[in-house]
């Protein structure tokens, strides 16, 4: 019989360039998380190569479906009984000069269940260290949205940046979205600044869970990130926070809460953009 219950997590992560050190870090959260039936797992954004050049992403890039970060991903998956939603990762695209940034979903059984490539690439100016962040320069946009239809949940993919332009969530939850995926590398100021309050927001409009796992510390290019990996339900209520260190957060939850607020206060039905004003 189908069960609504579902256990969300997310790994919170100070990655550095080496992708043997990272994904050993993985493993070594993944040993320390409850078990359950029915499991997803976040992984942050650059989760396994983090912290160095700008080309160093491009080193590591590989096709969807192959590729040595993709196979542990995949084995892990299976090692631990879970849906691994593997953060992001480079992927090959038809511009040498440019990977995709890459959210990739793994079954409990491996299986490759659905990928997306981020849209929104991170082009502006912070008062940090780094300053200024341009992330086309290296990176393709994706051009498509997806949703993951695991069973009895809907999972949507999204990545950093993308929290700020909510029409992508939006169009998620229009084909019914439970969950919002959103692995992260979001900077110290911008974090203190915005992560909370963007990531409640798309959580109470679309009336879904939202599971974001972000990097944190100071990173081997002196990159700094806040932290603060979350749960959050479709009330707003933040189930989960992972403050600043390095670790996990988990969850044990009744999906079917985003179809009974969504009974209550049927916002997409209300929502005069989506039909009358054209």
């Amino acid at each position: 019989m189908a069960t609504t219950n579902w256990r969300f997590s997310a790994i919170q992560l100070t990655s550095s360039p080496e992708p043997a050190v990272n994904l050993a870090a993985v493993r070594y959260y993944l040993q320390q998380l409850p078990v359950f039936a029915q499991h997803v797992v976040l992984l942050p954004e650059c989760f396994a190569v983090f912290g160095g050049n700008d080309k160093l992403q491009l080193a590591h890039q590989a096709a969807i479906g192959e590729g040595a970060i993709q196979q542990a991903c995949q084995q892990l998956a299976i090692e631990f009984g879970v849906y691994l939603v593997a953060g992001s990762q480079p992927t090959t695209t038809d511009n040498p000069a440019r990977f995709a940034a890459s959210s990739l979903v793994f079954g409990p059984d491996g299986k490759l269940l659905a990928d997306y490539q981020k849209l929104h690439l991170f082009d502006v100016n912070v008062a940090d260290s780094t300053g200024s962040y341009r992330e086309s320069a290296t990176t393709m946009p994706g051009n498509k949205i997806s949703l993951c239809q695991l069973p009895d949940l809907k999972l949507g993919l999204s990545i950093c940046y993308d929290v700020r332009f909510p029409g992508l969530m939006q169009a998620l939850a229009a084909q019914g979205m439970q969950l919002l995926t959103v692995p992260s590398a979001f900077t110290r100021p911008t974090g203190a600044a915005h992560w909370h309050t963007l990531l409640k927001a798309r959580a109470i409009e679309n009336q879904c869970f939202v599971i974001a796992a972000n990097q944190t510390g100071v990173h081997a290019n002196g990159r700094e990130t806040f932290g603060h990996s979350l749960i959050i339900d479709p009330w707003g209520e933040v189930l989960a926070d992972a403050g600043t260190a390095p670790g996990w957060i988990s969850a044990l939850v009744d999906v079917s809460q985003s179809q009974r607020l969504s009974e209550k206060m049927p916002v997409h039905q209300h929502n005069r953009f989506n039909s009358e004003l054209k």
